[in-house]
Formats: C-alpha cells, structure tokens, sequence
C-alpha cells in the first residue's frame, strides 16, 4: 500500500504523535495494496504504544465482537479488565451509537477511523480520548475480521496544554 492523497488526507486529521506512530506502522505492515493482518502486526515493532492497543475479533453482529486484547491503560480507563468482553458488554453509555458506527466503518468498509471524544465514559468525563481504528484483512479471505485499536488519553488539563503548544 502506497500513501496516497487519501491516506495523507487522513494521517493530517491525525492529532497525537502515538496515533500516527500506529497509522504509519500498519500501512508499512501492508503489501501489495492489501491490508496487513494480524500475522504481520509485531507487538515488539511498537512497545511504547501497547498499553493503548487493543485488538478486537469482529463478528457478524457487530455488538458480539470481542475484545481479543486490551492494553492496561484501557483497564484503567474503563475500572476492570476489557479482555475478552463483547462490545455489547462495554460500559459505553450514551457513546454506544458512535462507537458502533466507528466499528461498522472500520470492519465493513475496511477503512480506518479515527477521532477525539471528551469523557469516554461516565465518572471520567475529565479525559480526552484521541482513537484509531485500523482494519485487519484476514489471510486466503475476503472481509475483515479484525481491528487494531489505538485509544490514548490526555486529562483534560493536559489537552489544553498540548492544544497551547501545538498552536
């Protein structure tokens, strides 16, 4: 996979440098115009950036996907460990919906998504998280089965810093 006008379209709405670090990883990762899979994502490639990974197995009901993986700051985020929970079993709140359209984009359409959302969940509306979801093809198929998560947080008082110096 080359970077192209698109892929330079959507690495510029990147805002944190451990979004692009993954972005730039994974398309590394691909070859010849696929997606990468699972096979050729190495966590030793990317050890700063594990506690924000996660990886989910995607089932044909989206809601019955299945965190496969999630790094420790994930457990932090959301009071207990995320491993193995169905996005169904998340304590998303009223973000449900915009999550699933995420995860629908990204494992339908078999693109990456990517955005910023202030209190990812109730009790921690102090935090701002800055997300990526990158799909995963899935080797001799078609379809995607697997999603590369990326979910960093800032407190707030450290967003407003970065949003001063970047400026």
């Amino acid at each position: 996979m080359t970077i192209g006008s698109v892929n330079i379209a959507f690495r510029a709405q990147l805002v944190v440098p451990e979004q692009r670090q993954l972005y730039d990883y994974w398309l590394s990762r691909a070859e010849r115009g696929g997606l990468p899979t699972r096979a050729d994502i190495n966590p030793a490639h990317i050890p700063r950036l594990l506690p924000f990974i996660s990886l989910i197995d995607v089932d044909d009901a989206l809601e019955f996907s299945r965190v496969r993986l999630a790094g420790t700051r994930l457990r932090d985020v959301f009071d207990r460990e995320i491993t193995g929970l169905r996005i169904e079993d998340l304590d998303l709140g009223p973000k449900r919906d915009y999550w699933l359209t995420a995860y629908r984009h990204t494992a339908l359409d078999g693109k990456p998504t990517q955005g910023i959302v202030r209190g990812p969940r109730v009790n921690k509306e102090h935090l701002v998280q800055y997300w990526i979801r990158l799909p995963l093809g899935t080797a001799g198929s078609t379809g995607i089965r697997m999603i590369l998560g990326l979910d960093y947080f800032l407190s707030g008082l450290e967003d407003e810093q970065r949003q001063a110096s970047a400026g």
